[in-house]
């Protein structure tokens, strides 16, 4: 039985839609590289989350596909895709494209923005920023820089708790199999050192007894 069709319209549980997100943004960026290998295509793309948090994918480099990209004209769309989106919409395409073309210039532009600001995040183009806008910058990367670390010792306190478990695991295994050696050992020797002691008295004990028995006989011939 086949999976039913999911409507696709914003998720409204924030957990939800959060493991949604990670999900198909995993699938998404997957899917880029496995078309990127398989094609030997060039392939960039950038996702950010609902918290404006960035992810990126590109098979070479973000700033070379970007630079590529953007020396393509507006004009330049490609009539093949043109002609299949409008035959999917029932449109003309000169028509479709007349009404693409803001969208597609909006995109364009936004995808600049994304770009310039992937840069200066990375300290790059930082040229005609005035000091409020330095400042909130570097406020950003600071809030960046805090997250960044104390993700890395939750990370590293998670790796020394683990390891912990694992001594204390190996500690107790060791002292499981240390009882059944010693069980082993026991069961391969039927007297004990005490038990020989005490046979060795008693043996002893009787040597003697006879010995006395026997002088005791000697001693009563006439």
């Amino acid at each position: 039985m086949g999976r039913g069709k999911i409507e696709i319209k914003k998720i409204e549980n924030i957990n939800s839609r959060q493991v949604t997100f990670s999900k198909r943004r995993a699938g998404l960026l997957k899917k880029a590289k496995e078309l990127s290998i398989l094609c030997d295509a060039e392939v960039a793309v950038i996702v950010f989350s609902g918290t404006g948090r960035l992810y990126e994918f590109a098979s070479s480099s973000m700033e070379r596909v970007l630079a590529k990209y953007n020396k393509v004209p507006t004009t330049a769309e490609s009539p093949a895709k043109v002609e299949i989106i409008a035959a999917e919409h029932d449109l003309q395409p000169q028509v479709l494209k007349h009404d693409l073309q803001p969208e597609v210039n909006a995109l364009r532009a936004e995808l600049a923005n994304m770009h310039k600001l992937h840069c200066r995040m990375m300290g790059k183009d930082l040229e005609g920023l005035n000091f409020k806008e330095l400042q909130h910058l570097e406020h950003q990367l600071t809030e960046g820089i805090l997250t960044v670390k104390d993700t890395k010792e939750q990370v590293l306190f998670e790796q020394l708790e683990k390891s912990r478990l694992q001594e204390e695991k190996i500690k107790l295994e060791n002292q499981v199999l240390r009882e059944q050696i010693e069980e082993l050992r026991g069961s391969s020797r039927p007297y004990l050192p005490e038990k020989k002691n005490f046979l060795a008295s008693l043996s002893a004990m009787c040597d003697c007894r006879s010995k006395r028995e026997g002088n005791s006989d000697k001693s009563n011939v006439p």
